[in-house]
């Protein structure tokens, strides 16, 4: 599947060593002003140098070209499509990984369902095809803004280290330096969201939005609200109790629920997390087989992130923003106002 959504989608397109990386986003009204240099700025944090250390030396510069739907500035109410353009391939450092398969990759996964593969730089199973989501999310985010909704993500935990940015930059540097990798988990928190959001019995908004996640290149778990920790409590104290606001809305005293009742939001701060794996390109010796099963013995060269968390953080927002947005959507269409002759 290359579509994601259903009233606001985005199908991307593209390979890592290919000329481009492009989409097509659908649904978008008429007449949305999109500021471009406000989403080219999104866009950039997604490139390398997003960290001090532990990103790829790949120097792409990511402009966004716009091929269709958006003119003067607004939507035109038809598809918007665009491209990034691929212009510093290297693409001979991974000639030797034609007639290999890397641990840890999807390198074999890959020929095995489609029975042929791009091996330059992963081709479509690239952690850069992730551009056309940011992209759409970029647009999503402008949109979701104007509705008083805002979405914000962070790097909370670097191998073992949990909220200190020196120490978890230290983790880094120390992975990178051995020629190792280190992951960690991303925190995203979505303000202003309306209650009523959210597609039950099977659309529920947090599968919704770990599907989304767990969609990332190297996503490897996904919880919402105090998630897994509330298998080892007791009901007396994850309880969100509802209370009257001085403004007469509803809310609830805590928010253990990370924002999300029986799938739909509740109108509270959604709060989720992601878990990243460590990269598995090791810029070490590294075993490995042939496509004939023989062992071989990687050594590996070119550009490769010892950390995806820096460049991951716009990407969690970007998808959170692509899942928000189709839902508004969707519940704007349950209440449409049909007037029959």
């Amino acid at each position: 599947m290359n579509t994601l959504g259903k009233l606001f989608t985005i199908t991307s397109f593209g390979e890592s060593h290919g000329p481009a990386m492009g989409g097509v986003i659908d649904g978008v009204p008429a007449g949305i002003d999109i500021d471009m240099e406000a989403l080219q700025r999104f866009v950039n944090r997604r490139r390398p140098g997003q960290g001090k250390t532990g990103t790829t030396n790949r120097d792409e510069g990511d402009q966004v070209e716009i091929l269709s739907g958006i003119w003067q500035g607004k939507t035109l109410g038809t598809p918007i499509g665009f491209i990034v353009r691929n212009s510093n391939q290297r693409s001979h450092d991974y000639d030797h990984l034609q007639q290999c398969y890397r641990p840890s990759h999807a390198d074999y996964t890959w020929q095995a369902k489609m029975g042929i593969r791009d091996h330059r730089g992963g081709g479509r199973a690239s952690a850069r095809t992730t551009l056309s989501c940011v992209v759409a999310g970029g647009i999503a985010l402008q949109m979701l803004q104007g509705l008083g909704i805002t979405i914000e993500a962070h790097i909370a935990q670097v191998g073992n280290a949990k909220g200190d940015e020196r120490q978890m930059q230290q983790v880094i540097e120390q992975a990178q330096q051995q020629g190792d990798t280190v992951g960690g988990i991303i925190a995203c928190v979505i303000h202003g969201m309306p209650a009523g959001i959210g597609e039950p019995i099977y659309g529920k908004l947090h599968a919704q939005l770990a599907a989304a996640m767990m969609n990332i290149n190297a996503a490897h778990g996904f919880d919402y609200g105090t998630g897994f920790d509330l298998a080892t409590a007791c009901g007396s104290e994850v309880m969100d109790k509802f209370v009257k606001r001085a403004d007469g809305t509803i809310g609830t005293t805590t928010n253990h629920s990370g924002g999300i009742q029986g799938g739909i939001s509740n109108g509270e701060d959604i709060t989720l997390r992601v878990a990243f794996k460590p990269v598995p390109t090791l810029m070490r010796d590294t075993p490995a087989i042939s496509s004939d099963g023989d062992p071989v013995t990687l050594h590996p060269h070119g550009r490769h992130d010892s950390c995806v968390l820096p460049r991951a953080v716009p990407i969690v927002e970007a998808m959170a923003a692509i899942v928000v947005l189709d839902n508004y959507l969707m519940q704007q269409a349950r209440h449409l106002t049909i007037v029959t002759p």
